[in-house]
């Protein structure tokens, strides 16, 4: 698979950060193997990042896409270690640690001990007022349910209710969970997004048992790797001081010796005839403006859909097209402190279907990223659009806004006027895994390998919608793609 000329050509579909860090990881693969490399980065958008934008403005760091990762997750923290820009991580505000639930209008606590919308702690929960005594019964029966025996996959909220009843499921686990997908937790694959529950029911007998077992194991290990400053180490989700687009700059920088292509599509991909002596690279790319680009692999994170339509004229693609994308939205308002009329003692709040509101969570930024805010003002961040909701998202701006203040205003009592509001709509951008996606992808990635070397499929679509998941994936990528060019 060597190409004829001096150098590795390879060709990288998608400018978002799984793409990008593809890129970065191929060159860091041909320093590695001593070889030379030619990436080309290929996107529609006229702006690298994908979901990645951070506005600085007045003062303030606004995230418009993704305002944090998990920091358990080391692939991005290898990450900024690898551009030098470890320095410039930032932890949550440890003065800023509770979380709430909206039930029936009122605000209540998340109840301490509550992993994932699990109980782990059974007196905090048998005091909250989210549950109903039947429904914290009915979830304690899960110490004594057994352990389903089927095999195979199923979806988070068949599972959940299964185990701990659909008051739990709905009130706390629903809102927590499908907030981080924006789906609908009835059609979300479990195996996919949340593993660990199925592993704990197998392992222990008990969702609850397992999962507090599981806890107690984490308990001794930092939420952040402990290569970090001790004052970063335990907390749960990182950022950076200016922004994400710090990481952004930094992969600029890093690819600098590559090429790109922003603006332009990739709309088909060729692979030569291994005897063809007019083919200098087992592949050609072909772009929207005509030009051709010649690759000896090709890494595609662009979303399902536009991948589908890639791969579709070599392999079958039902797993790509069985992922659908939800559209959501989030409206950032900044205030003056002074006439705000509040303090928060926590990080936010999330909602349940049931609530009818507008919103599906609000982040109290300002108090929970101590960054993001100049100290005389405040920063909200509300979230709006689901599976099942998405028409919210395509409001006129005034439309939106005033919904949103409308929540805020009877759930909080804020009444004071933002310095200003900034929208922010992200179409099709949270991508729906079926039940089944684990085997589906895996197969379709089978077929790669052997009918396609040197070409490789990844990115959110595929295996998490957190950004070190797209970070170790585009990693994975530049190796396998690596691989097989070398053979």
């Amino acid at each position: 698979m060597r190409s004829n000329g001096k150098l590795d050509r390879f060709v990288v579909i998608g400018g978002g950060i799984s793409g990008l860090s593809s890129a970065f990881y191929l060159l860091k693969e041909a320093e590695l193997r001593g070889r030379k490399a030619l990436v080309t980065v290929v996107d529609p958008s006229e702006r690298i990042g994908g979901k990645i934008d951070t506005l600085r403005k007045q003062g303030f760091v606004i995230e418009k896409g993704p305002d944090s990762f998990l920091a358990r997750k080391t692939a991005i923290v290898d990450l900024a270690f690898d551009l030098g820009i470890q320095d410039e991580l930032t932890g949550t505000n440890p003065a800023a640690k509770k979380t709430y639930i909206l039930h029936r209008g009122k605000l209540h606590p998340m109840p301490p001990g509550l992993v994932l919308g699990v109980p782990t702690e059974i007196m905090p929960f048998a005091k909250t007022g989210l549950i109903s005594w039947g429904g914290k019964l009915r979830a304690l029966m899960d110490f004594v349910l057994p352990a389903s025996k089927a095999e195979g996959d199923e979806s988070v909220g068949e599972f959940l209710t299964r185990r701990v009843g659909p008051e739990v499921m709905e009130r706390i686990a629903e809102p927590l969970l499908a907030g981080i997908y924006a789906g609908d937790l009835s059609k979300l694959s479990l195996q996919s997004t949340f593993p660990q529950f199925r592993e704990a029911e197998r392992r222990h007998g008990s969702l609850i048992r397992g999962t507090r077992a599981n806890r107690r194991k984490g308990a001794a290990a930092p939420a952040a790797p402990n290569r970090l400053p001790k004052h970063l180490q335990n907390s749960m989700f990182l950022t950076f001081k200016n922004g994400l687009a710090t990481m952004l700059e930094a992969l600029t920088d890093a690819l600098a010796g590559a090429e790109s292509r922003f603006g332009l599509k990739a709309v088909a991909f060729r692979q030569n005839e291994p005897g063809d002596k007019q083919a200098t690279a087992p592949y050609e790319v072909l772009m929207s403006d005509g030009e051709i680009l010649e690759a000896d692999g090709i890494v595609i994170t662009a979303p399902a859909h536009d991948a589908a339509d890639l791969l579709e004229p070599h392999i079958p693609v039902d797993a790509l097209r069985a992922v659908n994308y939800v559209s959501v939205a989030n409206v950032v308002m900044a205030f003056d402190k002074a006439s705000f009329g509040m303090e928060f003692d926590g990080s936010g709040f999330v909602v349940p279907r049931s609530e009818g509101t507008t919103i599906t969570a609000c982040t109290w930024t300002s108090a929970k990223w101590l960054h993001s805010s100049p100290d005389d003002k405040v920063l909200l961040r509300c979230y709006v659009g689901r599976a099942n909701d998405e028409e919210v998202v395509d409001l006129p701006d005034e439309d939106l806004k005033e919904a949103v203040r409308r929540d805020i205003r009877n759930v909080l009592g804020i009444t004071a006027e933002p310095i200003f509001t900034e929208i922010t709509r992200l179409h099709r951008s949270m991508p729906q895994y079926p039940v089944g996606h684990v085997q589906a992808t895996a197969k379709l990635r089978a077929q790669l390998r052997s009918q396609l070397p040197g070409v490789w499929a990844a990115g959110a679509a595929f295996d998490g919608v957190g950004l070190p998941d797209c970070i170790r994936q585009g990693k994975e990528s530049a190796r396998i793609v690596y691989d097989a060019v070398m053979k």
